[in-house]
């Protein structure tokens, strides 16, 4: 029996972490491994072990119900079972962004929760190498045999679309606050004409970013929400490229999914970007305005565009969500080794 811990469900309404575990569970039901999760909204799959959201929920060791002494929980954002007498507990770490970038009372709750998690899990499973090795860097006496690196994996549903007209349109995936460097990216936008940016995710704009954005590029920016992957297929496929000049990843879902859709992406050098991105996409240094700049000026040269495309294609399909399935169930089977596939679900 395999138990999902789904608070994640209450903390976003999308991100990488839920695309991540949406996949699994999926494919968990797909092939009729035994498979329950706790849940904490009142619509839930019909094994969802429904639970009150207690206060601070988020924080506290998750209650689980199982008569089932052979059971792994995994929790999708670093919780333990409150009791783990009969469970074997499996951890998947994403990032080190509170460690490197967050400070004070928010940085310290956050590492030691996952701290506990980490140090409490019969598996570890980590995004990226990067992120293993950040790990080691900030947990140096973490066995290396509990942890084993499973990238993440971008849907088939991002493909290009042929005959499409492109725009002149960026595109700006995800969070935008500090770190994510979204500000280089407008500096840049604001020494090019006409190219418009248009965001998806990471909320709607703020009051303070809305007086940034009509100060630097007026009227050349839009928020378009949260959009369905079909829709953000055609962003990608309409789009000059895709920047995500951010200064860390724990790996960087939409990087694959542009490569995916056939649309250029300029990023950062740093962090598991160059892991995922290979010599696919124009890596910046430092992600300063001016070298985002001359990578879009770039862009304008056709064989290099259609050079980038190419490879994008290629590079994108080294992961699959089908490859991280496959190599996490491997890793259950480590911990429960009678068969979990053909486990009917009643």
């Amino acid at each position: 029996m395999i138990i999902f811990d789904n608070i994640v469900s209450t903390l976003q309404q999308t991100g990488g972490i839920s695309i991540l575990f949406n996949e699994l569970e999926k494919r968990l039901q797909r092939d009729k491994v035994a498979f329950s999760k706790v849940d904490y909204k009142e619509a839930g799959f019909p094994h969802s072990q429904k639970q009150h959201k207690r206060f601070l929920e988020r924080y506290r060791a998750c209650q689980v119900t199982t008569q089932n002494n052979k059971t792994i929980f995994h929790s999708t954002y670093y919780r333990t079972p409150s009791k783990k007498s009969n469970l074997l507990t499996v951890t998947t770490v994403h990032d080190f962004t509170y460690e490197r970038y967050v400070g004070g009372i928010k940085r310290a709750v956050h590492s030691t929760q996952k701290n506990h998690a980490i140090n409490n899990s019969d598996i570890i499973i980590c995004v990226s190498q990067n992120t293993k090795n950040d790990l080691l860097e900030y947990l140096p006496k973490t066995p290396n045999n509990k942890i084993h690196v499973v990238h993440n994996g971008v849907s088939e549903g991002f493909t290009p679309i042929n005959p499409t007209h492109i725009e002149n349109q960026v595109l700006f995936v995800g969070q935008r606050g500090g770190y994510k460097n979204f500000s280089s990216a407008i500096y840049a936008l604001s020494m090019v004409k006409d190219i418009r940016i248009s965001c998806v995710g990471g909320g709607s704009f703020t009051n303070s970013e809305l007086a940034f954005l009509e100060k630097n590029i007026p009227g050349r920016y839009a928020h378009l929400g949260y959009i369905t992957e079909e829709q953000l297929n055609k962003e990608y496929n309409k789009s000059i490229a895709l920047i995500y000049p951010s200064l860390y990843e724990g790996f960087g879902i939409p990087i694959l999914e542009a490569m995916r859709a056939g649309c250029p992406v300029i990023s950062g050098h740093n962090s598991s970007i160059p892991e995922v991105a290979g010599d696919s996409a124009l890596l910046l240094e430092r992600g300063s305005p001016d070298e985002i700049k001359d990578a879009l000026n770039s862009l304008s040269n056709k064989e290099l565009r259609e050079k980038l495309i190419s490879q994008g294609l290629v590079q994108s399909n080294k992961f699959s969500w089908e490859r991280t399935f496959t190599e996490t169930l491997a890793l259950y089977q480590t911990l429960l080794p009678y068969p979990l596939l053909n486990s009917a679900i009643d």
